[in-house]
C-alpha cells in the first residue's frame, strides 16, 4: 500500500487513472490499526482499486481539504472525484460490497 502525502495527493489519487480508496487514518487511532490489515488485503487482491494511506497528523491539508472529522475514514475516488466516505472500521467483505456498489453507482 502506498503512502500518500499533502504533496504527492493530487498526483496519486485525483489524477490516478483508477479508482482510489484512500485510508485516512493517525497513529493514535486503534481502529486504523485494526482495518490496516484488511486494506492490505484488499490493495494485493484488487488491483483494478488503487488503496493508498494518509497520516492526518502529517499531512493535515488533505484531511482538511475533504472534511475528514473521524477516523478512520475511508475515502473512495473516481475521476479526481469523492464517491464514497466511510467512517469506521469494518470487515473486509462488508468493505468490499460498500466498495463495489459505490463503483457500479
Amino acid at each position: 500500500m502506498l503512502t500518500v502525502t499533502d504533496a504527492t495527493f493530487e498526483r496519486e489519487v485525483l489524477r490516478s487513472g483508477r479508482p482510489v480508496l484512500v485510508d485516512f487514518w493517525a497513529q493514535w487511532c486503534p481502529p486504523c490499526h485494526m482495518i490496516a490489515p484488511v486494506l492490505e488485503q484488499i490493495a494485493a487482491e484488487r488491483p483494478d482499486i488503487a488503496v493508498v494511506k494518509v497520516n492526518t497528523d502529517e499531512n493535515p491539508l488533505v484531511g482538511r481539504t475533504y472534511q475528514i472529522m473521524s477516523l478512520p475514514t475511508l475515502m473512495l475516488f473516481r475521476d479526481g472525484e469523492p464517491i464514497q466516505a466511510l467512517v469506521g472500521a469494518r470487515p473486509k467483505a462488508r468493505l468490499l460490497d460498500e466498495v463495489d456498489a459505490a463503483l457500479r453507482g
